[in-house]
């Protein structure tokens, strides 16, 4: 079982080299320890049969590696369209391009899952069960159905084979990126390996309609007073990790203008009220729906505005969202320096090196602003420069905020299609100033200093078992200290060579002088004398001779 396991793994990592040749990206697999497993004899063809791969951008050939290699490269692809700070934008607007094309299963098969899953027939289950899919994706497959209580639902079911699919291409991909990290690293991907292991708990995520069922349940508990928002019934009892069933919604897409008018429904008002919803989840709540393109957004002949689709949700902590605020009030105020301050809280990380031209990028910024604040695609043109910005200063920030400005830039084009005069920045402003006051209530600042006040009093409690700890380890003599010495190793250099250099003059003297001592001394008529000298005299001498040879070369040489 594990030998075949391994010799498909192989196999598919020779297919994998296989399309990178073809698509001309040999360099990776040359110089890396990818060209092990291609024999001296083989060579991989350049070009594709319906077109030549030089007259493709290096991007676009990436696009079509990913396009031939499958569903679980697809979607790592997908995924990574929305880290700006990892990848950069040209390959980033391939990515976009990519679809989860993959046909329908058999609906028989899918009977068989639900039923495996449930340990019910499906006459069991439901007065009626459609085998025609709605719609099909990589993972899964969706179908109109109706319980016995007359309820209409739809049923996601997990397409078969792709946990066990998935896990083999998650192995592959981890094995290629170890053996390819180098190359990675060159091409200013800095950590490809923690690419992969978030890409991994997504996509674990993801085979787990459990994980989908609870965020749903957790929406439905927000804004059960919500009378203008509604979320999906879910059906725990006909719900497991392969198979999900949630309540039908009958209505249109946001973006079918034609249906919402002969419904007597303002499409204005709806891009607001669509918008408004949008904004009071990142930030009220900071837990936002994090795809919200005009298929997972539908519409009532009530007005009511319905998200479908849960399997991939944003959060933000407390701080992330004041700071998210931050950002937005900086644009909104042309405030440089408090939009540059903000996006370090925002970061987990950054070592910005230039300040001065950091916050001139983001004045560049600003001014670039007023003069599209009146184009189509303003909120588009603004989170693909600050993306920009966050990726050429390397800022390490999480994958939350970029879902959002995404999201934001998808929520623009719904609103412009419906609304002509729609400005998602002045519907943000009013949700930022908000957001600035709450950090700054009396309620934020007391739970501050609630926190700061806690993390000091256990400093000061531990405190005496921490300096008890350290003087028993002294006094037993197993206290280490590892100091690196970052900056002084020429110094330290420097101070080894005259200290060898000393060490070795010191010897020579002590041989010349108890040498010389030893001349007079009378010694046993054993000794052996050459040259009248004794022994031991000429052996003193010609040892100190030949150690102020050897430092005569050892100082021509520099430390």
């Amino acid at each position: 079982m594990f030998f075949d396991k391994t010799v498909q793994n192989i196999n598919r990592l020779r297919e994998l080299i296989k399309v990178l040749g073809r698509y001309g990206f040999e360099d990776i697999v040359v110089n890396t320890a990818l060209r092990k497993f291609i024999s001296a004899k083989k060579r991989v063809a350049w070009t594709r049969s319906d077109i030549s791969v030089f007259e493709l951008t290096r991007w676009e050939r990436i696009r079509m590696v990913i396009e031939e290699l499958g569903p679980t490269f697809v979607k790592l692809a997908q995924l990574l369209s929305n880290r700006p700070d990892i990848l950069p934008s040209a390959l980033i607007a391939e990515f976009a391009i990519l679809q989860d094309k993959v046909p329908p299963f058999e609906g028989a098969e899918a009977r068989r899952i639900v039923e495996e899953e449930t340990g019910k027939t499906i006459e069991e289950l439901f007065a009626y069960f459609d085998e025609v899919p709605l719609g099909s994706a990589s993972i899964g497959q969706v179908h109109r159905a109706r319980l016995k209580t007359g309820e209409d639902v739809v049923v996601k079911v997990q397409r078969p084979g792709v946990k066990e699919k998935v896990k083999t291409d998650l192995a592959l991909l981890r094995e290629f990126v170890r053996l390819a990290e180098t190359y990675f690293k060159k091409a200013g991907i800095l950590n490809p390996l923690d690419i992969v292991d978030a890409f991994e708990r997504s996509m674990y995520k993801e085979l787990d309609y459990n994980i989908e069922a609870a965020n749903l349940l957790n929406f439905k508990k927000l804004y059960k007073k919500e009378k203008e928002f509604y979320i999906p019934k879910v059906y725990r009892d006909f719900t497991t990790n392969r198979v999900l069933t949630i309540e039908f919604i009958s209505g249109c897409k946001i973006t079918n203008i034609e249906q919402l008018t002969s419904w007597g429904l303002e499409p204005e008002k709806i891009a607001e009220k669509g918008l408004d919803i949008y904004l009071k989840q990142i930030f009220e709540f900071g837990y936002f729906h994090a795809d919200p393109h005009p298929g997972n957004v539908l519409v009532r002949p009530n007005g009511e505005i319905v998200l479908i689709d849960f399997g991939m949700v944003g959060k933000l902590t407390q701080q992330q969202k004041f700071a998210f605020s931050g950002v937005f009030i900086g644009l909104a105020s042309q405030d440089a320096k408090g939009i540059a301050l903000n996006l370090r809280r925002l970061a987990i990380d950054s070592d910005v090196d230039d300040d001065r031209k950091f916050e001139m990028d983001i004045v560049e910024l600003i001014e670039d602003m007023v003069i599209f604040a009146n184009e189509d695609e303003g909120m588009s043109e603004l989170t693909g420069r600050l993306q920009k910005i966050i990726y050429n200063y390397q800022l390490k920030v999480q994958g939350s905020v970029f879902l959002i400005l995404r999201a934001l830039a998808i929520l623009e084009g719904i609103g412009k299609k419906l609304h002509p005069k729609f400005e998602v920045m002045e519907f943000i402003k009013p949700y930022g100033v908000k957001v600035v006051k709450e950090q700054y209530s009396l309620k934020a600042i007391g739970l501050d200093l609630y926190y700061t006040s806690s993390q000091f009093a256990s400093l000061l409690y531990n405190l005496p078992f921490e300096i008890r700890s350290i003087v028993r380890k002294v006094r037993k003599g197993t206290l280490h200290l590892n100091i690196d010495h970052h900056g002084y190793e020429p110094l330290l250099d420097r101070i080894d060579f005259a200290t060898n250099k000393l060490v070795i003059s010191l010897i020579i003297m002590g041989l010349l002088v108890s040498s010389a001592i030893s001349i007079s001394m009378p010694f046993s008529e054993n000794m052996p004398y050459f040259f009248g000298i004794p022994f031991i005299s000429l052996l003193g001498l010609s040892t100190a001779i030949f150690l102020g040879v050897l430092l005569f070369f050892y100082m021509l040489r520099k430390p």
